[in-house]
C-alpha cells in the first residue's frame, strides 16, 4: 500500500527538512550511492582499483547493491509508509539522522580491513529499522504489515551468515546467503507489487482496468516462499528449476491481468509494470540457468537491474512527489530515469546473452546507463527531498 500524501496530525517538522521523514535522507543517500557505487564497481571490474578492503570484487558489488542501496530504499519507504498506515510517529530528527549515520558507517567500514566492525554495523541496520517500525505497527494493531518486521530480521540474518562465512566462522558459501537475500527481496517486490500496481493502474490509467484473479493472488507470494525454502534447504537443482518455472508462469498470468500494455502513456504506472515484467524474466532465466541453458548472472541482473531498479525508481519518485504535496505526474526528468534504467537492464541481460563476445562492453554500457538514471534522480530530487512540503504540513 502506498504511503498517503496527507500527513498525520502529529508534528514531525524539524529545523532541517531533510530529517522530517524517512524517505528524504534514505532516497537521497540511495540514489547518490547507487550512481557513484556502480561507477566504482565498474572501475574495479576493469582492474583499475587495487584494494585491501574487507569486501572486494563481486562480493562487495553484490553486498552493497543488495544490503546497501536496496535496503536504503526499503528503509526510506517503510519509515514513511508505516507512519501513514498507523498514524503513529516513526523516527525523525536526530533519531532518523542516527539511522542514516549507521547506514553510512556500514558503507565505509566494508572498505576498510575491519571485517568484524563492518559486519556489526551492516547487520545492525535492518534490525534498527525493524525496531523503528515495530513499535507503531504493534501499537496500532496493524497485523497486515507485521511481515515487514520479519522480513527485515531475515535480511539481517542473511547478512550475518554472509559475514560469518567471509570471516571464516561459518562453513557456508557466501553465495548461499546472497541467494537467500535475493529471494527475500523478490518476495518483498511480489507482495508490494500485488498491493499497489493494480490500484495505481486503475487510479492513473482507468482504461487499463487492471484486475485480480483470486487464486493467482493467493498463490503468487506463496510460490516465492517455496522457492526461498528450496534454496535454503539446498534442494536438488531440478526441483529449484521446476519451482522457478512454475513461479514464472503464475507471475506472468498475474501481470497479464493487470493489462500493462494499456499504461504506456502513464510513466509512473508503466515503470512498475516494467519492474514486475522483469520478475517474470528473472524466474524464467533462473530456471534455464539451473538447467544449464543459461549463465546464472543474467537471471540475477534481471532481478537486480531490471526489477529492483524499476521498482526503486518508480516508488522513490511517487513517494517523494506525494509526500511533498506535488502532483503525481512524471516529467521529462522522471521519464529519462525510467527509460535509462530499462536500457541498462536490457543491455546487461539480453546484450550479455546475445552478444557473448562483447560481455565487457555490455557491462560497461549498462553500468553507465544505471549511474545516469540514479544520478539524474539524485540531481533532480535533491531540492524536493531537502526542502519542506509545498503545503507547509509536517513530513
Amino acid at each position: 500500500m502506498r504511503p498517503q500524501s496527507t500527513a498525520p496530525n502529529h508534528s514531525s517538522r524539524t529545523p532541517i527538512a531533510l530529517w522530517n521523514l524517512g524517505f528524504r535522507p534514505f532516497y537521497l543517500l540511495a540514489s547518490v550511492f547507487s550512481a557513484g557505487g556502480i561507477l566504482v564497481w565498474l572501475a574495479e571490474y576493469s582492474g583499475h582499483i587495487p584494494s585491501d578492503a574487507y569486501l572486494r570484487g563481486p562480493i562487495w558489488h553484490a553486498h552493497e547493491m543488495m544490503f546497501g542501496f536496496t535496503l536504503a530504499v526499503v528503509a526510506g519507504f517503510l519509515l514513511t509508509a508505516v507512519r501513514a498506515w498507523t498514524q503513529r510517529p516513526t523516527p525523525t530528527g536526530w533519531p532518523l539522522a542516527g539511522l542514516a549515520a549507521l547506514w553510512i558507517l556500514g558503507r565505509v567500514l566494508v572498505l576498510t580491513p575491519y571485517g568484524g566492525a563492518a559486519a556489526a554495523a551492516n547487520v545492525a541496520f535492518p534490525l534498527a529499522i525493524a525496531v523503528a517500525i515495530a513499535r507503531p505497527l504493534i501499537q496500532s494493531g496493524n497485523r497486515r504489515n507485521y511481515f515487514f518486521i520479519g522480513l527485515l530480521v531475515f535480511l539481517s540474518a542473511a547478512m550475518l551468515a554472509l559475514h560469518l562465512s567471509l570471516l571464516g566462522l561459518l562453513p557456508l558459501s557466501p553465495t548461499f546467503s546472497l541467494q537467500a537475500g535475493l529471494d527475500a527481496l523478490l518476495f518483498l517486490l511480489v507482495v508490494m507489487g500485488g498491493r499497489v500496481i493494480p490500484m495505481f493502474t486503475n487510479n492513473g490509467a482507468p482504461k487499463a482496468q487492471a484486475r485480480r484473479l483470486r487464486w493467482v493472488e493467493a498463490v503468487a507470494p506463496g510460490c516465492i516462499l517455496v522457492l526461498l525454502a528450496a534454496d535454503l534447504l539446498v534442494a536438488p537443482p531440478t526441483v529449484i528449476a521446476g519451482v522457478a518455472a512454475a513461479c514464472a508462469l503464475i507471475h506472468a498470468i498475474r501481470l497479464a491481468w493487470w493489462h500493462p500494455w494499456r499504461t504506456v502513456h502513464v510513466p509512473l504506472v508503466w515503470i512498475l509494470h516494467a519492474g514486475y515484467a522483469w520478475i517474470v524474466v528473472h524466474l524464467v532465466l533462473r530456471a534455464l540457468a539451473i538447467d544449464g541453458l543459461m549463465t546464472g548472472v543474467f537471471a540475477i541482473h534481471a532481478l537486480t537491474v531490471g526489477a529492483i531498479g524499476s521498482f526503486t525508481l518508480g516508488m522513490m519518485t511517487r513517494t517523494a512527489l506525494g509526500h511533498t504535496a506535488r502532483p503525481l505526474q512524471a516529467g521529462k526528468l522522471e521519464l529519462a530515469c525510467f527509460v535509462l534504467v530499462q536500457m541498462a537492464a536490457i543491455i546487461r541481460v539480453f546484450g550479455g546473452i546475445f552478444i557473448s563476445g562483447e560481455r565487457g562492453l555490455t557491462v560497461l554500457v549498462s553500468a553507465v546507463l544505471w549511474a545516469a538514471a540514479f544520478g539524474l534522480y539524485a540531481t533532480g530530487y535533491w531540492p524536493i527531498l531537502s526542502r519542506p512540503r509545498l503545503d507547509g504540513k509536517p513530513g
